[in-house]
């Protein structure tokens, strides 16, 4: 899956993810390959992002995710 972390400064991360972990405003979720389509708010916490090599940690605290075909856009603050 293709990932990108946008916040309002620059590009916090841009890659390839096999797993992701998210904090939804109402508990923690995670996004793997070919996800159904969705549009969700983040409130405060980590995303975890899990390639092949490592797994990375950012911290926000709040964002807004939409997950369509396998393309992952996260804005957050």
């Amino acid at each position: 899956m293709k990932v990108k972390i946008i916040s309002p400064e620059q590009v916090v991360y841009e890659g390839e993810t096999t797993l992701m972990q998210l904090p939804g405003i109402d508990g923690s979720f995670e996004i793997l390959n070919n996800h159904a389509p969705i549009i969700s708010v983040l409130g405060k916490g980590n995303i975890r992002v899990v390639t092949k090599e490592k797994e990375l940690f950012f911290p926000i605290n709040s964002g807004v995710l939409e997950c369509s075909y396998n393309n992952i856009q996260i804005l957050v603050q």
